[in-house]
C-alpha cells in the first residue's frame, strides 16, 4: 500500500504563450444554449442575433452519420474587442486578439436525447490539413500542421473538413464563441459554483483561489478555465478543471430554475447573441428542438473526455512541437461517438462527495472510541472504510470515555493527507504528533456526527482508456460554506 502523500511537487516551467482561453468557455456556452428550453417568443430574436458563417460550403468526401445523434463542432476564439480596459487589466486579457482557435471540441447529443458527450481535441494535435483552394483561387496541397492551423488558414470550413478527416465523425453543426460571450454568460447565470481541495494560483492569468467552494463571476471563471501554471499537471490539470466547470454549468442550468424563468433565460440567451457564430443550417427551429431534447440532461448523463495522446510532444520541422494521438484509443473513442454509444458504459449511482487532495486509499487510519457509546469506534471504522480510507479494521477504546471533541492525531509530515481525513470528519480537531508515523489516529468524541463522503479531486477515469469522467464525479457536493471572491 502506498504511503500518504507528502508535500506537492514543484510545478513545471511555464511555456511562453499559453493560448487556451476557451477550451471550456466554448463548451460551457454551448451547453448553456443547449440545455435552456427556448421559448417560441424568443426564437426570432435569437435567430436574428446569431452571426452566420459558411462552415460546410464546398465540402466533399464527408463521413456519414449512421449511428444517430447530433454532432457539434464547437470552437473558441480569443476575441476580446468588447471587453473593457478594466476587465483586460483585472483578468490579464491584454494583447491583440488573433481570431485563432483556443478550443476545438466535439459535442455529441445522443439519439435518445438522454446523454451529451464532450470530447476536447488539443489544439496542438498533429494533423494533415486536407488539400483546399483559398479565397484567391490558389490551390494548397495536403500538408502537416497543428490542428488549430486549419482555422487560421481556411476558417470554419477548413476546420470542419480537417476534424472530419481526423476523426471520421460527421459534423452536423458548427458553433463559435469568444471571451466576451463566455464572461457575460457566466455573469447572467449568477456565477458558477466551483470547489477545489487545494489553493489554485497562476501568476500568468491572475487566478488566486483558496481551497474551498466558490462562486466565480465571468472574469474569474475565465481565469479558472485558462490557467495552466497551477501545478505540475499542466494541460492535464487544466482539462480536469474545465470538465468540472462544464459539469457545474450543466448542473446550474438544469437545477437552478433557469428553464422555468423566462426573464432569466432571456438574459442568458441575450448574453450569447453578440459573439456566437453558427452555420447557416442551425436554424431557430433547431435551437428549440435542441433545447427540448437536452432539457433532461444532468451531470450524471453528461460525460467529458479528451483525445488520448502520446507524451511527450513530437517536434515537426516547420510546425513545432505537436501532440500525437494514441491512434488505437482515439479510433475506439471516435467509433463510440459514431455509433452513438456512451463513453462510460457502467454508471453506478454516486453519492455527492467532498473533493479532497489526497486519495483516501493512501491514508492509514486507526479509530478509538472516546465515548460511552458501545460500538461507536467500529461503526466509524466501517464508515471511513466505505468512503475509501485504509482503516486498520481493529478499532479500540480510548484511555478515557469522556472525550468531548473528536481529535485526529497525525505526524506533521503527512499534512496534506490529514486534510483529506479532516474533510470526512467535519469539526474534528487536528493534533500534530512528531514521529507518530504514517498511521493517523482518530479519537471519537461526543461531538461525532458521522462520516462525510469524500472523493479524490482528480477522479478515477473510465476503464475504456478515454480518460472520461461523468459530470456527477466532478461537481461540488451539496451543502458546505460557499464564498464569492
Amino acid at each position: 500500500m502506498s504511503a500518504p502523500a507528502r508535500s506537492p511537487r514543484p510545478s513545471r516551467p511555464r511555456s511562453r504563450r499559453p493560448r487556451w482561453g476557451l477550451r471550456l468557455a466554448t463548451g460551457g456556452a454551448c451547453l448553456v444554449l443547449a440545455v435552456s428550453g427556448i421559448g417560441h417568443l424568443l426564437v426570432r430574436e435569437l435567430d436574428s442575433g446569431i452571426h452566420r458563417v459558411d462552415a460546410f460550403g464546398g465540402l466533399d468526401n464527408r463521413p456519414k452519420n449512421t449511428g444517430g445523434g447530433v454532432n457539434f463542432l464547437v470552437v473558441g476564439t480569443d476575441g476580446r474587442e468588447k471587453i473593457t480596459p478594466r476587465e483586460k487589466a483585472l483578468y490579464r486579457l491584454g494583447g491583440a486578439p488573433c481570431r485563432c482557435t483556443d478550443t476545438i471540441m466535439l459535442m455529441h447529443l445522443s439519439g435518445d436525447h438522454r446523454r451529451v458527450s464532450a470530447v476536447s481535441l488539443p489544439r496542438d494535435s498533429y494533423a494533415r490539413i486536407p488539400a483546399y483552394t483559398d479565397a484567391t483561387g490558389k490551390r494548397h496541397p495536403s500538408h502537416p500542421r497543428k490542428l488549430n492551423a486549419a482555422y487560421a488558414e481556411g476558417g470554419p470550413s477548413l476546420t470542419v473538413r480537417t476534424v472530419e478527416h481526423l476523426t471520421g465523425v460527421h459534423i452536423d453543426h458548427y458553433l463559435e464563441v469568444d471571451f466576451t460571450s463566455f464572461m457575460k454568460t457566466v455573469d447572467v447565470l449568477g456565477g458558477v459554483k466551483i470547489c477545489t481541495a487545494r489553493p489554485l494560483k497562476d501568476d500568468h492569468t491572475g487566478l488566486d483561489l483558496p481551497a474551498g467552494t466558490h462562486v466565480l463571476n465571468g472574469g474569474q471563471a475565465l481565469q479558472y478555465v485558462r490557467s495552466r501554471h497551477v501545478d505540475g499537471t499542466s494541460d492535464l490539470g487544466r482539462i480536469q478543471r474545465q470538465q468540472r466547470f462544464m459539469a457545474a454549468v450543466v448542473h446550474q442550468t438544469t437545477a437552478g430554475g433557469i428553464l422555468l424563468n423566462p426573464v432569466r433565460f432571456n438574459r442568458v440567451a441575450g448574453a450569447l447573441l453578440g459573439s456566437v457564430r453558427a452555420d447557416h443550417g442551425f436554424s431557430a427551429e433547431d435551437m428549440v428542438a435542441l433545447g427540448r431534447a437536452m432539457s433532461g440532461v444532468t451531470p450524471e448523463s453528461s460525460e467529458f473526455a479528451s483525445v488520448p495522446v502520446v507524451l511527450p510532444g513530437v517536434p515537426v520541422k516547420g510546425v513545432g512541437s505537436t501532440l500525437r494521438w494514441n491512434q488505437a484509443k482515439a479510433e475506439r473513442l471516435f467509433t463510440t461517438l459514431r455509433e452513438d454509444r456512451p463513453l462510460v458504459t457502467h454508471r453506478p449511482k454516486r453519492v455527492r462527495a467532498t473533493p479532497v487532495d489526497v486519495d483516501p486509499a493512501r491514508i492509514r487510519v486507526h479509530v478509538l472510541n472516546g465515548t460511552n457509546t458501545t460500538g461507536l469506534a467500529r461503526r466509524a471504522d466501517r464508515a471511513l472504510h466505505a468512503t475509501g480510507f485504509a482503516t486498520t479494521g481493529s478499532p479500540a477504546d480510548a484511555a478515557t470515555p469522556d472525550v468531548r471533541h473528536t481529535v485526529i492525531a497525525y505526524d506533521p509530515v503527512w499534512d496534506r493527507s490529514v486534510r483529506s481525513l479532516a474533510a470526512a470528519l467535519p469539526g474534528a480537531r487536528l493534533k500534530p504528533v512528531v514521529g507518530q508515523g504514517e498511521v493517523m489516529q482518530i479519537t471519537i468524541g461526543a461531538d461525532y456526527k458521522g462520516v462525510r463522503p469524500v472523493r479524490v479531486e482528480v477522479p478515477k477515469t473510465d476503464t475504456a482508456g478515454f480518460g472520461t469522467v461523468t459530470g456527477d464525479e466532478v461537481v461540488c457536493p451539496e451543502g458546505g460554506a460557499t464564498r464569492s471572491l
